[in-house]
């Protein structure tokens, strides 16, 4: 079948539409019209030969599609895995002294199956976990994926006692004062009607059932044979998770992922990785990401059941010397993070004393990363194969990634190409036509990685994914003619200075430079006169020092006059989400106040 690609010319956008749908449901049906004058027709072949190169100079591409999608649910995914390598590790949980096979493991996450549903949770009921990473983490995205449970929240709820100072039960008791006094299993709350099933992890607790006694309920022969004929009524495009995107830019959203949408995900990536390529040996994954999030459950727990790959828990929480701790004990091969985690883990103080001589590669991802830490990355970690990878939460998530062969400067100034059976165009969104090579404008995507919807919000799910498929990610972007792509910003963090575009992204790579500078964020404050100014927010390294006037003067001639920041605040920290990114809209606000504006 004839594909269309790329010699595209969208009309404007039409008279009278008003707001976000109106404007999308135009360029739409602009995109249609298009279709039909001086479109360039190729053969399904030619496509898959010229996956990552735009034609006609405009910023769209589209992805390999040689190879067909996978239709197995997540839990035949783990069944493969374990009868091809039964008795190849593949869970490490380093502080819970965890290790199991890939044959133990699918037995534990049978019998949690199989207890979940012995306890009334039925198909597309929802389960939340509440906790840090955790053996029992890792056992329920699995569990509830293989009895159709969506992992979430929520009619049943899993958590430990307390982690640090965080008392689980005890927020719970404030919430939902009926748990102590409930028989387990047949909890009815006032302000959580959904909820009947609270399962602790580790300890005893009133009204709550305890997990080992959930998966010891589970090993009967009886509910193992329930749990196998319930797996015949799954399909690959049931919702199986909602992942929370991380609220970055404000109130976060549940996007409704499919067995599809995360299967496939793990697996592309995995195959742009050349996982299928490795030893048993070069398959170790470091994990310091939490496993809520899309890059820790999907990348992470998923791509190494895809391929075999041993995961490797390093801490509960994000903690660089237990990653550092993990390589050295664990012969890790690959590392994942955000470039925060990343910055901590190449200033610990003792970085040098570590053996690091395993690593080879790993995946960087979750916000934009400044050239000067990718080159520091694949130079003081030894990770030459290191991959940026983009993507969002409603794509299950990644969309565009490097190739390990790709150079360091291709690493560190693009976050890669095209993933397959994935397309992807820029929007110039005052034009209302795609946007030409090397220009900015608004990311879209579409693709089989498309979520399902936002939970329970049809209007936030249709302003987010328009009639054509096709889901606005809210980035700006640029594309170049080898089809690697650059994130500028965000749409909402783009900085309007007296009528001019200002990137912070563009900004901050600029202060990387700067010997002194270990991190910096740029943010946009009000101002009566300019609209907005720019202010850039930075972290020294440690035992540095400088003042606003060397950093103002390091600008002067360097980058244009408009964009040398009005405002220069030395800082410790950054607002962060739990996963490890940090909240513009948050720094913003700080910054206003701190500024008096």
């Amino acid at each position: 079948m004839a594909v269309y690609v790329g010699m595209l010319r969208l009309g404007r956008l039409c008279a009278g539409s008003s707001g976000v749908l109106g404007a999308r449901a135009a360029l739409s049906r602009s995109w249609q019209e298009a279709r039909l004058q001086g479109v360039r027709f190729l053969s399904s072949r030619e496509v898959d030969r010229m996956v990552s190169t735009p034609i006609g100079g405009l910023s769209y591409v589209q992805g390999c599609t040689k190879k067909h999608l996978n239709s197995k649910t997540v839990g035949q995914c783990l069944e493969t895995t374990a009868q091809r390598v039964p008795e190849r590790e593949a869970l490490v949980v380093l502080h819970e002294d965890v290790r199991l096979t890939f044959a133990q493991l699918k037995e534990e996450v049978d019998k949690a199956a199989s207890g979940l549903l012995s306890i009334g949770l039925c198909k597309g009921d929802r389960l939340g976990m509440w906790g840090p990473n955790s053996y029992a983490w890792v056992l329920m995205q699995l569990a509830t994926a293989q009895a159709g449970i969506i992992l979430v929240g929520c009619k049943a709820l899993v958590f430990p006692k307390q982690f640090k100072t965080q008392q689980y039960y005890n927020v719970l008791k404030q919430i939902c004062p009926e748990v102590e006094n409930a028989q387990p299993g047949a909890l009815k709350s006032q302000r959580l009607p959904d909820l009947t099933t609270v399962i602790s992890v580790d300890a005893p607790l009133p009204g709550t059932l305890l997990l080992d006694e959930v998966v010891a309920a589970g090993s009967t022969r009886q509910h193992l044979d329930q749990l196998q004929y319930n797996q015949q009524f799954l399909s690959c495009h049931d919702p199986i998770n909602i992942q929370f995107t991380s609220g970055t830019t404000g109130s976060p959203k549940g996007a409704t992922l499919s067995h599809y949408n995360i299967v496939n995900n793990s697996n592309i990536l995995g195959e742009r990785l050349k996982l299928h390529e490795k030893t048993p040996e070069q398959l170790r994954m470091i994990l310091p990401n939490p496993l809520y999030h899309c890059l820790g459950s999907v990348a992470g727990t998923m791509m190494c059941l895809m391929y075999g790959a041993t995961l490797i828990l390093a801490s509960p929480i994000f903690n660089g010397k237990k990653a550092l701790e993990a390589i050295s004990r664990e012969r890790g091969t690959f590392l994942y993070g955000t470039p925060t985690m990343f910055v901590d883990i190449l200033n610990q103080p003792d970085f040098s004393s570590y053996d690091i001589s395993t690593m080879c590669g790993g995946v960087i991802a979750g916000s934009p990363a400044p050239p000067e830490l990718i080159r520091a990355i694949i130079n003081k970690i030894n990770m030459k194969d290191l991959v940026v990878a983009y993507g969002t939460t409603e794509n299950s998530p990644v969309t565009f990634a490097h190739f390990p062969e790709d150079t360091v400067e291709q690493k560190a100034e693009s976050v890669g190409r095209i993933m397959p059976h994935t397309e992807a165009r820029i929007m110039n969104m005052e034009a209302g036509t795609l946007a030409k090579l090397n220009t900015p404008g608004e990311l879209c995507i579409r693709g089989y990685c498309v979520m399902l919807g936002y939970w329970g919000e049809p209007q936030k799910t249709e302003e987010a994914v328009d009639q054509d498929k096709w889901y606005w990610t809210g980035d700006v972007a640029t594309m170049n003619e080898q089809g690697f792509c650059k994130i500028v910003g965000r749409s909402k963090d783009m900085i309007i200075r007296g009528g001019e575009n200002i990137y912070p992204a563009e900004l901050e790579d600029f202060f990387h430079t700067h010997p002194k500078v270990q991190e910096v964020q740029v943010v946009g404050v009000k101002d009566d006169r300019m609209g907005e100014e720019i202010c850039a927010c930075i972290r020294l390294k440690d035992g540095e020092e400088t003042t606003v006037e060397e950093i103002k003067a390091f600008c002067k001639g360097k980058i244009s006059h408009f964009k040398i920041p009005k405002y220069i605040v030395f800082v410790t920290n950054y607002p962060l989400t739990i996963s490890g990114k940090i909240q513009k809209f948050k720094l913003r606000e700080q910054m206003e106040r701190h500024l008096n504006l």
